[in-house]
């Protein structure tokens, strides 16, 4: 992730890490990022069902019918390992996590044991009653689902009224006292409605969203060539970072982020050399804390039927499943070769990446982005949208 609103607006200053120290678990969730430990932030797709079907989908998600593969029973062993291990932070997704109707009692486990909970939901499902259970077991997040305003939103998700439900969602999250925000993944289908989407944040009062960067994978492969092209990621990154500081300057500061492109990074600097060179200055020294992506190192994911995979968009690599083996002696198997190139993967990019100026503050972007394209699991990202130039070549 990359704090837009921390990065360009001053809303995080570098002795944050100072004030607080770099172990995760006494970091706050928006400084995970920094932390020196690196015990990893999981996801978890807790289901492969979903009450929608929507058309990016990197889960592939399926109708409501079905068993889960994992059981209530497993997934609190599984819970009990991630905490003992040192995982800051739970991530309960899908499909549609609400199908489950143990999401409250797991999530209320994850915190009882120390971890920070956190789900990530379509909002459609989430009544006055639900999201009053789900601030009683101490959640800490909700994040909800949105691909633009009433009619491109419902499009996307392929049932009618799904925007008016996840509005619904929002505000019986705020009824109850549970921060929650929006994720919204961005494509040429729907990067008209950011400004839409600002307003939103603004009229409802929601304090945090993040923007992410489209990964080919699920059915969001299909959707390769809805990506934005290189100029078009560069002025919508202009764009978020103009109406961040317009909310900011207005005295409605929101937090926001922008998701699985961290040549994101680099950018917001370069902008700030020419605008607030001392400011600069403060944010290259925060993004070296960041590191850059850190799948298969700060962050994993365990899929609905137990396997482990170094994110939730990269399913073509599996290190492990957690009903046959913990997912702690997965994580740290140094024979599982991949996974522990991952760990140390500066050494091992490729191409542009492997001579970028920036690779130690952006890690050498997404690994399976380079493979759905390339080939290749070291070769340069495609996503990466700073010039030749930009980066010292």
């Amino acid at each position: 992730m990359i704090g837009i609103s921390k990065l360009y607006c001053g809303q995080v200053e570098p002795s944050d890490f100072l004030r607080y120290g770099r172990h995760s678990g006494s970091l706050p969730s928006h400084l995970l990022q920094f932390s020196e430990d690196k015990k990893p932030v999981v996801v978890w797709n807790m289901t492969r069902r979903c009450n929608l079907r929507c058309v990016h989908c990197y889960a592939h998600a399926e109708t409501l019918e079905g068993v889960d593969d994992i059981s209530t029973e497993q997934a609190l062993s599984m819970i009990d390992d991630l905490a003992a291990y040192g995982a800051p932070v739970m991530l309960f997704s899908g499909g549609e996590p609400l199908v489950r109707k143990d999401l409250v009692d797991l999530a209320r486990h994850a915190t009882e044991k120390g971890m920070r909970a956190v789900i990530s939901t379509n909002g459609t499902l989430i009544t006055q009653a639900k999201a009053k259970e789900l601030k009683s077991v101490g959640l800490s997040y909700v994040g909800i689902s949105l691909d633009g305003l009433e009619a491109v939103h419902d499009h996307f998700r392929g049932v009618s009224g799904a925007f008016a439900k996840a509005l619904e969602g929002i505000a019986n999250c705020q009824a109850e006292g549970l921060k929650v925000g929006l994720r919204f993944t961005m494509n040429k289908r729907n990067v008209a409605e950011i400004p839409g989407i600002f307003r939103l944040l603004r009229d409802l009062e929601v304090p945090r969203a993040c923007f992410y960067h489209l990964v080919y994978s699920g059915r969001g492969s299909a959707m390769i060539q809805e990506d934005l092209s290189h100029a078009e990621t560069r002025a919508v990154l202009d764009l978020i970072m103009d109406e961040t500081r317009k909310l900011f300057d207005a005295g409605h500061p929101k937090e926001i982020l922008t998701v699985d492109n961290h040549a994101d990074g680099p950018y917001v600097w370069l902008r700030l050399t020419r605008e607030d060179p001392k400011r600069a200055e403060e944010v290259y020294e925060l993004l070296q804390y960041n590191e850059g992506n850190n799948s298969g190192r700060g962050f994993g994911c365990i899929s609905w039927d137990g396997k482990v995979h170094a994110d939730q968009f990269w399913r073509e690599h599996v290190f492990g499943n957690v009903l046959e083996r913990p997912f702690s002696q997965i994580w740290d198997d140094p024979t599982i070769e991949l996974l522990h190139k991952l760990k140390h993967k500066q050494a091992y990019v490729g191409g542009r990446c492997a001579k970028c100026r920036y690779l130690k503050i952006c890690g050498g972007n997404f690994r399976a982005r380079a493979e759905a394209v390339y080939g290749d699991v070291w070769a340069e990202d495609p996503a990466c949208y700073l010039s030749d130039e930009e980066i010292g070549l």
